[in-house]
């Protein structure tokens, strides 16, 4: 969430990033959040007054007491009642004007970096970098949804899209036989490789309250897109980002615990309203999915430092598992609403013959940090601001989808990345 006093003293900094986001209402709003914190202030500044003349009437009704005047006490008691009554009503439209002022901040996106590409569309988005070699796939290769049904067992095919669609609806498969244990196996391999990477694994709850969802800004942005417990007021959560960053919620961090480097693995869930069409056929679109997240806490000045250091860590991933990805820089309309900036990634899948998005590793800056109420002390005991990132390492479906098609052999088999027969224990799927 950004903050009065940095727009209070960068507005027109302000307005231009959130017109580059495409946020129509910036100047409407920024106009209206200065117009409520200038009320906000001048308000407490009121209340401040009464309640330190309250004080002093207070001090003052003590000294008469104990001088004997009875009469110049009482009547300053009167007095203190009516600054009592003051001072409540004060508080009151404070407070009134504080959840007027909260509810036009939450409206504002964060501001882009200096780096983000003006742009309003994918399309607008930057390639930064390409690495792999695209397969030149044998005659006959499939898409993936085609190709498991080649690979099917005697229990149907190993990723079984119309039984998950009779145990819950479409977008919940079934992953059976080899399909399972390569799921396996890319989660354990992703946690080796975070754990190598130094972030400690955590296994956190995959339900989470409205407050953890405010906290890094699911709600009240993406409510449509999540699926909600409506019984205990409970959200399944989209991405393990979600409960990793609320572990620092309302904490106080010290230098000495920085950076902070956490990974976990989660199923997520996601309504994904709308959605239809070839595009979101088999894997490529799911509601319910499994993905290593990894999340750090840092001090600002290294935070675009880390965020190198995540990319990087994305993209050993994608060279050790051989697959050809591309490095996208998104444009200012295309980033997430909490974001300074994100780095997608793309996997190249030959069956499909398209690009397939598989990470997005974003630095939030302040963003998220505001909102948790995290912060730190340095060895001076003075309290600074802390930025927040994460990064897909990574989302499995689409992962699994292009090392399906893009993997298939002459006689119909598919090889298995080299560095997961270790994990999996199979070097082809049949």
């Amino acid at each position: 969430m950004l903050q009065t006093a940095f727009i209070r003293e960068h507005t027109e900094l302000t307005i231009a990033g959130l017109q580059k986001r495409g946020f129509h209402e910036a100047q409407q709003v920024v106009e209206l959040v200065l117009e409520l914190d200038k009320k906000r202030r001048a308000l407490q500044q009121e209340l401040d007054d009464v309640l330190a003349a309250s004080n002093a009437k207070a001090k003052e009704i003590g000294g008469l007491m104990k001088s004997g005047l009875r009469e110049l006490a009482e009547a300053a008691k009167a007095e203190t009642a009516d600054l009592k009554e003051r001072s409540k009503s004060l508080d009151e439209q404070h407070k009134a004007v504080e959840q007027e002022l909260h509810i036009e901040l939450v409206k504002l996106p964060n501001l882009p970096h200096e780096s983000v590409p003006e742009g309003r569309t994918a399309d607008d988005n930057v390639t930064v970098q390409e690495g792999g070699v695209k397969p030149t796939l044998p005659s006959g290769a499939l898409p993936h949804w085609e190709l498991i049904k080649k690979l099917g067992q005697a229990q149907g095919p190993i990723i079984d899209f119309e039984l998950g669609n009779k145990i819950t609806g479409a977008g919940f498969p079934v992953y059976k036989g080899k399909a399972a244990r390569l799921q396996r196996a890319m989660i354990a391999y992703f946690l080796d490789e975070a754990a190598k990477a130094g972030y400690m694994e955590v296994q956190p709850p995959i339900l989470v309250n409205e407050d953890s969802g405010f906290g890094t800004g699911q709600l009240p942005d993406k409510e449509g897109q999540m699926y909600h417990a409506t019984a205990d007021d409970l959200y399944l959560v989209p991405t393990a980002e979600v409960p990793l960053t609320n572990l620092f919620r309302d904490v106080m961090l010290t230098e000495a615990d920085l950076p902070i480097k956490i990974t976990a693995h989660t199923p997520c869930f996601r309504r994904e309203a709308g959605s239809w069409g070839a595009h979101v056929r088999g894997l490529n679109r799911l509601h319910q999915f499994d993905k290593v997240e990894i999340v750090q806490v840092v001090k600002p000045e290294d935070s675009y430092a880390a965020l190198d250091a995540m990319v990087a860590h994305v993209q050993s991933l994608l060279e050790n598992l051989e697959l050809p990805y591309r490095v996208l820089r998104l444009c200012a309309g295309d980033m997430g609403f909490t974001s300074a900036l994100t780095f997608d990634f793309e996997v190249w899948s030959a069956g499909q013959e398209r690009w397939l998005e598989c990470s997005s590793v974003s630095n939030f800056e302040t963003y998220q940090a505001t909102r948790l109420k995290l912060r730190y002390k340095n060895a001076d005991k003075k309290t600074h601001p802390l930025h927040t990132l994460n990064g897909s390492a990574l989302a499995l479906p689409r992962i699994l989808a292009a090392m399906l098609e893009n993997n298939q052999q002459a006689d119909g088999t598919v090889k298995v990345p080299a560095v997961l027969v270790p994990y999996c224990g199979f070097e082809v799927i049949e």
